[in-house]
């Protein structure tokens, strides 16, 4: 692990790997901020990365992933803490795969989400940021993606806890929870590829900021 600015502005990115978490880590660096990145595999990119092992303990991996970036950051702390971590998986109650695609929803959205709000109770500066990834659709029933619904409601009902009174981030900070529609995505053109033969109009109308590092909308914004 790379040593941490002793000035500057820091950010983590969890999710730091994938499509979005690349891209701010990108951008924040370009920024002149000190980033490291958090998942399964390094970003070198990132000024500093923290290895996130695979496992189906989550209490395991909330351990390993807190003391290591509790080493890595010492007594400094950082201004953001952006959760862009997670993934979609399809079906209704009635698929062969539900329970296996409720477990990887899980995984990917409620375990960053929980483990990124327990960093900022410890390394969030006061009056700093933290961004959780929700979803527009979780915002109504998502009967065709039973698990991604399930997990990322949970994730908007997290924020919501976060933002109030007593929640253990620090004073002045903010907890947000982004809810973009589609992220327009390499993986994501792909799947679309697969569903139709023109995905143009489509891909026109998904969220495209992400390639700024900026979101394009968001949910709950509230002083703790």
């Amino acid at each position: 692990m790379a040593a941490v600015a002793a000035e500057g502005r820091r950010v983590l990115v969890y999710g730091g790997r994938g499509a979005l978490g690349t891209q701010c880590v990108h951008y924040f660096k370009a920024k002149n901020w000190w980033v490291a990145s958090i998942d399964v595999v390094e970003n070198e990119e990132a000024h500093a990365s923290v290895i996130v092992k695979m496992t189906d303990s989550f209490t395991e991996q909330a351990a390993q992933v807190t003391v290591d970036v509790d080493k890595l950051l010492g007594e400094r702390k950082v201004d953001a803490i952006l959760c862009v971590a997670g993934g979609w998986a399809g079906g209704s109650a009635k698929a062969k795969s539900l329970f296996k695609n409720c477990d990887l929803m899980w995984k990917q959205s409620m375990w960053t989400s929980t483990i990124s709000s327990h960093l900022a109770t410890k390394h969030l500066k006061e009056g700093g940021l933290l961004t959780l990834a929700g979803a527009k659709a979780a915002l109504d029933g998502t009967p065709g993606m039973i698990g991604y619904g399930m997990a990322k409601g949970a994730v908007h009902q997290l924020c919501q806890s976060l933002a109030g009174n007593n929640s253990g981030l620090p004073p002045g900070s903010a907890a947000i929870a982004v809810l973009p529609v589609t992220l327009d995505t390499p993986m994501n053109r792909k799947s679309m590829l697969m569903q139709t033969s023109a995905p143009g109009p489509l891909w026109n109308s998904w969220s495209k900021r992400f390639m700024t590092g900026s979101w394009e909308k968001t949910d709950q914004a509230q002083e703790v």
